[in-house]
Order: C-alpha cells, then sequence, then structure tokens
C-alpha cells in the first residue's frame, strides 16, 4: 500500500511541475489553445497517443475483450491503421495549412471559418461541450474504478472528487502546452507498464503459442448467454449477424475505428506543429504507442480468461461479477505482482488523466471560444484567456456529474457513444473541406445538422442500449425501441444492435455532397485563402 502511495505522489510531483512549467509560458490565447504552434513530434505523438487512448481503451474495451475475447484486435488495427497513418499523413497536414491560413484555434472554429459560418462554429462547438463531458466521464470512472480496487478504504465518490480535483488544477491554469507536456510523460510511463504487463501475461501461460492454445480450449467455457448471443469463442470472432457480433463489429471496431477522425481533441493537436516534418516523424512513434496501448489490453483482456480460470477456477466475467469495467483492474491487483501494481495504477493514472486534460480542455474552450465569445465582446487576450478557463470550469463540473449518473459497465459504450456522435456530425464535412473546393456552406450545414439528428434518433429510439436506459421510446411508443416487437432474428429487429454511425455517417456523407452540388459555391477568393499552401 505505502509503495503504491509513494509512487503516485512522486508521479503527481512531476505532472504539477510540468503544470507550473506550461503556466510559466502560457502568456497568450495561442498559448492557451494551441500550445503556441511550437510542439516538437515526440510531444505531439505522445500527447496524440495518450490522449487517444485512455482508461477508457485499457480499462473499458480490455474489459469488453475479456468477455467478447480477440476479435477487438481488429480495432487495433484501424487505430493504427485510421487513427494514427491516415489521421496524420491525409488529415494532419492539410489541417495544420488550413488551420495556420485561417489562424484558427479550435476545431470548431476551423470548420467555421474553412465555411465562413459562425452557425457550423457554434453548433459544433455546443455539440462537443455538451456530449463530450460524457466520454470524459467514462475515463473518469475508469481510472476511479481502478483506484477504488486498489485502495478499498477510500470509497469510489471519494475518488471522483479527488481525480476530478487533480485533472483541474493544472489544465484550468496551464491550457494546451500543461495538457501536451503532462500527456508526453504520462504516455512514457503508460508504454512501459504495458510492455512489461504483456510480456508478464505471457511468461505466466508459458509462452505466445501455449496461451493462445489454452484460450482457445476453453470454448465449452463459453457462457450460455454469450453463445445466445452470438458469442463463438475467446479467439474466434462472434457471429455477425447477432447481437453480440452487430455490438462488436458496428459499435466498438467500426464506431471508434472510423470515428477517431473527427476527434476535436484530437484534430486540434495538427495545429499545435511548426511544420509538416514534425507529423511525419509522429507517425512511427504513435503507431508503436498506439500497438503497445491497445493491442496489449485486448490481448491481456482476452487471455484474463485463462489466469483467472486456472488460479481461481472462475472465468474474466465471473470474476468481475458481471461488471467488465473491473476484469482489468482486478487481474492487476489478483495476478499481477505486488511491485507492478502499484507503478501500472500510476500509469493508470496517466492514461486516464491526459485523456481527461484534453477532453476538459476541447469541451471548455468550445464554451467560451466558440459560443460565448460570439456573443460577449472579449476586450483584451487576457479575458479570452479568462473566459476560457471559465468554459473549461464548467465541462469539469458536468463530466463529474455525469460519473456520478452513469450506470456500470459503461465506460466502452460511453466512448464508442461520442465518438460514433463526432463523426455522423464532423466527419464528412471535415474530409470534404480539406479535399473538395466545391463543399458549399449550405451543404455543410445541412450534413453537420442532419447527421447529428439522425445519430441521435438512432441512439433514442432503435439503438437498445442507449434507447433502453433513456426510456423516451419506450415512454412514447411503449417499447424500448422501435424494432422491438419484430420478429427476433430477422434483420429488422437485429437493427436494434446496429451502431448508429453505420446509418447517420452515410447519411450525412450524401447530404453533404447531394447539398452541395445544388447549392452556391463558396467564392472564390475565400477558397484560394483556405488552399494557401495545400498545393
Amino acid at each position: 500500500m505505502s509503495g503504491k502511495i509513494i509512487g503516485v505522489l512522486i508521479y503527481l510531483g512531476v505532472i504539477f511541475f510540468l503544470g507550473y512549467k506550461a503556466w510559466l509560458k502560457t502568456k497568450e490565447s495561442t498559448d492557451y489553445m494551441l500550445a503556441g504552434r511550437s510542439m516538437n513530434p515526440f510531444v505531439l505523438a505522445m500527447s496524440y497517443g495518450a490522449t487517444f487512448v485512455s482508461t477508457s481503451a485499457i480499462v473499458g474495451f480490455g474489459g469488453v475483450s475479456g468477455m467478447f475475447g480477440m476479435s477487438l484486435l481488429w480495432l487495433t488495427f484501424l487505430t493504427i491503421f485510421v487513427g494514427i497513418f491516415v489521421a496524420m499523413v491525409f488529415f494532419g497536414k492539410r489541417t495544420r495549412r488550413m488551420g495556420l491560413a485561417l489562424d484558427s484555434h479550435t476545431f470548431p472554429e476551423f470548420l467555421g471559418r474553412r465555411y465562413k459560418s459562425k452557425f457550423i462554429q457554434q453548433f459544433s462547438g455546443v455539440v462537443i461541450f455538451v456530449f463530450i463531458p460524457v466520454y470524459a466521464a467514462a475515463v473518469l470512472i475508469g481510472i476511479c474504478r481502478m483506484l477504488e480496487v486498489a485502495f478499498p478504504a477510500i470509497s469510489y465518490g471519494v475518488w471522483l472528487l479527488v481525480v476530478t480535483a487533480i485533472v483541474a488544477v493544472y489544465v484550468i491554469t496551464g491550457g494546451l502546452k500543461a495538457v501536451m507536456y503532462t500527456d508526453a510523460f504520462q504516455g512514457t510511463i503508460m508504454a512501459g507498464m504495458m510492455l512489461i504487463l504483456i510480456v508478464t501475461t505471457y511468461s505466466l501461460l508459458g509462452g505466445i503459442t501455449e496461451a493462445h492454445q489454452a484460450l482457445t480450449d476453453m470454448v465449452n467455457l463459453v457462457p450460455a448467454g454469450l453463445v445466445k448471443g452470438g458469442m463463438t469463442g475467446w479467439t474466434t470472432g462472434p457471429n455477425f449477424e447477432s447481437p453480440i457480433g452487430l455490438t462488436v463489429y458496428t459499435t466498438i471496431i467500426y464506431g471508434v475505428g472510423i470515428g477517431v477522425l473527427a476527434q476535436p481533441q484530437l484534430a486540434i493537436r495538427f495545429m499545435t506543429v511548426p511544420s509538416d516534418r514534425e507529423l511525419n516523424r509522429a507517425v512511427a512513434i504513435g503507431g508503436v504507442f498506439i500497438l503497445l496501448m491497445t493491442g496489449v489490453a485486448f490481448v491481456t483482456g482476452a487471455l484474463s480468461n485463462v489466469v483467472f480460470f486456472q488460479k481461481f477456477g472462475k472465468i474474466a466475467i465471473v470474476m468481475a461479477e458481471n461488471n467488465f469495467d473491473k476484469i482489468i483492474p482486478l487481474y492487476i491487483d489478483k495476478v499481477m505482482p505486488g511491485w507492478f501494481s502499484g507503478l501500472f495504477l500510476v500509469a493508470m493514472f496517466a492514461a486516464a488523466m491526459s485523456t481527461m486534460s484534453s477532453q476538459y480542455h476541447v469541451g471548455g474552450t468550445s464554451l467560451s471560444r466558440d459560443f460565448l465569445e460570439q456573443y460577449v465582446k472579449i476586450g483584451n487576450n487576457g479575458s479570452s484567456m479568462k473566459l476560457n478557463r471559465l468554459g473549461v470550469t464548467v465541462a469539469i463540473a458536468a463530466t463529474l456529474v455525469w460519473a456520478w449518473l452513469l450506470p456500470s459497465g459503461v465506460i466502452a459504450r460511453a466512448t464508442a457513444f461520442f465518438f460514433g456522435l463526432c463523426a455522423a456530425s464532423f466527419l464528412p464535412i471535415y474530409v470534404l473541406g480539406l479535399y473538395w473546393k466545391g463543399m458549399t456552406k449550405t451543404g455543410a450545414k445541412v450534413s453537420m445538422v442532419g447527421g447529428f439528428c439522425f445519430s441521435m434518433f438512432w441512439l433514442l429510439f432503435v439503438h437498445v442500449k442507449e434507447a433502453g436506459f433513456i426510456g423516451l421510446c419506450q415512454a412514447m411508443f411503449g417499447k424500448a425501441t422501435l424494432v422491438a416487437d419484430a420478429a427476433p432474428g430477422s434483420w429488422m429487429w437485429l437493427m436494434q444492435w446496429v451502431d448508429p454511425n453505420v446509418v447517420a455517417l452515410p447519411v450525412s456523407m450524401v447530404l453533404a455532397v447531394g447539398v452541395s452540388l445544388a447549392t452556391r459555391r463558396i467564392e472564390e477568393r475565400h477558397l484560394r485563402l483556405c488552399w494557401d499552401g495545400l498545393c
């Protein structure tokens, strides 16, 4: 216990030092929102990766892999190929150059200035501010569950308050400089711990081949409820035409793997470097980092079934009492060596704080810069920073409320929800805005609002996880979802497990292209400004 406390205290000392260093260098709004546009490739890559991968991936999705198995490794592939390579090579460079030409400081401001539309900036800012606390709450829940297991004398509710207060101190004061400095430090810790975790896990099971074969041979231990839902084993993918298969492939793999391209807290990092060279160098660093984070978490989560069964006679989900958010924390606490649990706790603390700090920063600046500043006249740079800090404070408070309200086992679901909502609302107008001069202001508005509305409709009335929890469909139509009374096993009935993004993203893209072809093109002078330096 004392070792864990000492490790956490040393870690916090370094974090507060980096936050103080960033605070000294934060003099202008550009410093607070874009880290002065001067980050080096290592800091960029580690900050991007640490923001992308947090306890929501390691604890939440690692726990999901403990229940559903190795099929989640497809998400690892997408996070590396799409989330790192495609994002930095095909999105990052053009975002950096266009953002500089338009003097954009936030992702909503980037979209608004690309289309010369205050409505786009304000609408996207409000969407981000309102919904990113749900994603941040998932991360906060993940680390607090870890701390609850590590320090059982302190309640989960107390940990929510403590962790929130710690992150608030350096995010509110230091802005994006503090966020990225601490992210780089925290990402380094995370990578080291995950490397130790996978080596130790395979050692416990006698090697890579032996470990995977043992998991394959446990197919007869898959619970009957999971088999009925479409599960075929921990080393084989679930049946696609089943509730579990559609959840894994459409929500977890597709929703998160594609949704990463429209994440505001990641896109803003492309505008923090001085040249394309930093983005090129960050690809390799980021790819290795994401492989260590998601790959190790998903493999360890699946293999925890073997370890738990050998040591305790129970599979992972039974050990966690049907709360898969607890699978990874229990594995670390009960299986790994005592010295490692303290270090891993520090790594998870780092993972949570790195992502939450970015979420708080983006949520707060979306409220202040992209909404309030459009109506409140700012007299000077100091007033702008004060307003931004106020926005961050409000975002932090909203996250704390959500963390108290959300039910157990919600980490992966809340993460996928935000990724999917951002993809449906922003991805078409983002990618077409970067590459197609024919994209119009009206097309962008209709696509953004249409994608958002269609995604929310599917969440409230079709997708069973959210629709059932919220209860609006039940109240209005007397059934959990609009297709709940369809014939069990039919495609209509299975629509309840198809992620909203599968339907809403194509709708949003069709609206963007179709409306743009039918409406007036943006004036050429503005397009020349946007494309200045792109080609």
